[in-house]
């Protein structure tokens, strides 16, 4: 199927590992020219390697637990090289634990590197989508906007407050040819499902093996997804196929999350 996006440049966050390194891939695969984002230069240069050649690829150096900064170097590239028509926002998550434990240091630093870099980003990608008049808006969040996670209490509070953003946002841009969605992904084979299975296996008192086991009997697919499943939608959601597709949450989790 031909997502009909060669040649539009997309700007992928987190893009050195995870979902967001299959999102890039995919989307090059496609014939996009992407600018990856991430704050590790070695390992930008690394996934750079890694997408097709022909492709004018490149990469931003940021941090983004400092949103003007992020802005500053994302405006920079575009008065420099070119504007983006896809937006995928994708940054790791907060903190593992129980809501009433955390620290409000906790939930300041999701919110700014979750929902504040969001918007900063947003603000500097848009004007070129409405000059164009195309637009996609991607964001990586989780199923707990749907159902909140046992363990996951900072998590769940700014994952529901980016998917609020995004449905706003969607609302003021659907005029302009520009959609924002949400992709919200299921227990997928990445560093940060490590972490996670490794603290609930020691609060459980289980091996590793064993707590991943259970995970992927909460699942009805019994497995956990490889971040190329997660790619393919996100691509689909960046694509002119999906043009009236807009301000929607895409569960992407093998059936786990029992709500509509």
């Amino acid at each position: 199927m031909d997502l009909k996006l060669k040649n539009k440049n997309a700007l992928v966050c987190g893009s050195t590992q995870g979902i967001g390194k299959a999102a890039a891939i995919a989307l090059a695969e496609e014939g996009v020219n992407v600018t990856l984002a991430a704050r590790n230069r070695e390992r930008l240069k690394e996934v750079l390697a890694e997408l097709p050649d022909e492709g004018n690829h490149s990469y931003i150096v940021a941090d983004f637990s400092n949103p003007r900064d992020l802005q500053e170097q994302v405006i920079k590239f575009i008065e420099n090289h070119h504007g983006f028509h896809i937006l995928i926002n994708n940054t790791g998550g907060p903190r593992s634990g129980d809501i009433l434990n955390a620290s409000l240091e906790e939930f300041d630093k999701a919110f700014t590197q979750h929902l504040k870099c969001n918007h900063v980003l947003a603000q500097s990608t848009i004007p070129f989508m409405k000059e164009v008049g195309f637009g996609r808006i991607v964001n990586v969040i989780s199923t707990s906007v749907k159902e909140p996670i046992p363990g996951l209490g900072v998590s769940n509070t700014i994952r529901g407050a980016v998917g609020n953003w995004s449905k706003t946002l969607a609302t003021e841009l659907g005029a302009f040819g520009i959609t924002v969605n949400n992709i919200l992904p299921g227990f997928t084979n990445t560093e940060r499902l490590s972490e996670i299975i490794k603290i609930k296996a020691a609060n459980e008192e289980k091996s590793f093996e064993d707590m991943a086991q259970i995970m992927k009997n909460y699942t009805p697919a019994k497995r956990f997804a490889e971040p190329e499943e997660l790619a393919h939608v996100i691509a689909f959601l960046s694509s002119e196929l999906a043009s009236y597709v807009n301000g929607i949450n895409v569960p992407v989790d093998g059936g786990r999350t029992k709500s509509l």
